[in-house]
């Protein structure tokens, strides 16, 4: 089931969150985040927009997905920013994609017109994900970070809604 994040959700965000953190490059943030840490952002993209989870029928959550402002200027305030997490485990079993189309769903019923994507490189099934649901490539920055000793670039994917 695909519904809207709350506070109790805290605990289970966090721990999918920073496996990603202390395992990947997805996130280039370095240092594990707390779930008062999350709480905060939370509550702050929910204001303005939404994040939703993936839940099992436990009620055990697998996944989420949430869109933030793109940029701070008042010209982009009809871009949004995107993002999929997945529980260690459950990737490519579609969760991504129903999240991603919820959450799209929501943006297309609002004045969003330009959704983007930031994926670190490479990262194949990412860029399936986003690509299976329309979004183009419009661009890549070069070793713009630097994670476990390696540069890392990143690829921006767009879908115009």
């Amino acid at each position: 089931m695909i519904r809207a994040a709350d506070a109790k959700d805290a605990k289970s965000l966090v721990v999918i969150y920073n496996s990603y953190i202390l395992e990947t490059v997805v996130t280039f943030e370095i240092e594990p985040i707390t779930e008062t840490d999350m709480l905060q952002r939370l509550s702050k993209v929910e204001a303005t927009m939404p994040w939703l989870v993936a839940e099992d029928s436990s009620g055990a959550i697998l996944g989420y997905a949430y869109a933030t402002q793109w940029k701070a200027r008042a010209a982009y305030d009809f871009a949004r920013e995107v993002t999929v997490y997945l529980k260690p485990g459950f990737e490519n079993l579609g969760y991504g994609t129903k999240l991603y189309r919820a959450l799209i769903s929501i943006l297309q019923d609002s004045p969003i017109h330009s959704l983007i994507a930031g994926i670190a490189q490479p990262n194949a099934a990412s860029v399936a994900l986003h690509e299976k649901l329309g979004f183009k490539k419009v661009g890549e920055f070069e070793e713009v970070g630097l994670k476990f000793g390696r540069r890392v670039n990143i690829g921006y994917w767009q879908l115009l809604l």
